[in-house]
């Protein structure tokens, strides 16, 4: 469902998190022998996990076949291999060192289930690094909603792309693990991102939330949609002087055990 080439369009933006969540997972190199990178998209994140871990087998999973292409190039035979899967069902064939998700787990629901599948694959000693966006209640998912709500569309797009309450205070994350037997290290960052072009918001989310949504309409329903969106997304992310500020709330936590 995503759109590889759009989603690459902000890819320095989209890295940093990854970078930040990263610094703070402990650099094991002895005990870490395989990794999972959980929706690793293009997979040119999964390659620097081989490259941090020179002695670990790192397999990216993520279910878009148009992702796994792009990422295909950065397989190593025996060292990194990415392989198609639902991450709400996927599960390893062996105990898991690391399991890393950058910007994937929010789209699945119930996450005390998932946080209780995730921590029974991990091997002793094993850690959990996640990174979510967490916009769910913010003027962005809004607009898309409200949107989404208009009566020329509203029966197509009903219970399409609905992720409201799919990310949990920073607090729950923090209670949950630490009753799996976790210690945890948790916070929340804002980035303001500054973007270039007409509606630099509304191609932010072309590539990822906006997908189920469109794919759902014919293409001149789907045109009106974005339009409508446009107007909004421009209403509360206004350019001056030929940039836009985008404020994006993140979500993060490596839990050992």
């Amino acid at each position: 469902m995503w759109d590889a080439n759009q989603y690459a369009k902000f890819a320095a933006e989209r890295e940093r998190p990854f970078a930040d969540l990263l610094a703070q997972v402990p650099r094991d190199q002895d005990n870490t022998r395989l990794i999972v990178d959980l929706g690793c998209g293009p997979g040119r994140l999964t390659r620097q996990l081989a490259e941090r871990w020179p002695a670990a087998r790192v397999v990216g999973v993520d279910n878009s076949a148009e992702m796994l292409a792009k990422a295909e190039p950065f397989a190593i035979p025996g060292r990194v291999q990415f392989v198609r899967a639902d991450l709400a069902d996927w599960s390893p064939d062996q105990p898991v060192d690391l399991i890393l998700s950058n910007a994937a787990l929010h789209w699945i629901a119930d996450h005390e289930a998932l946080l209780k599948r995730l921590a029974g694959y991990l091997a002793p000693g094993g850690t959990l690094a996640v990174q979510m966006p967490n916009r769910f209640d913010g003027p962005v998912q809004s607009a898309i909603d409200e949107t989404a709500a208009d009566p020329r569309w509203a029966a197509q797009l009903k219970g399409v792309g609905l992720h409201r309450g799919s990310v949990q205070p920073v607090e729950w994350y923090v209670r949950l693990l630490q009753d799996l037997g976790f210690t945890v290290n948790a916070w929340e960052t804002t980035y303001v991102h500054v973007l270039t072009g007409e509606n630099p918001v509304l191609e932010w989310f072309q590539g990822t939330g906006l997908r189920p949504l469109l794919a759902r309409l014919d293409p001149d329903a789907a045109e009106q949609f974005r339009a409508d969106l446009a107007a909004r997304l421009r209403a509360l992310y206004p350019p001056r002087n030929g940039t836009t500020l985008f404020p994006m709330p993140r979500l993060f936590f490596v839990a050992t055990l």
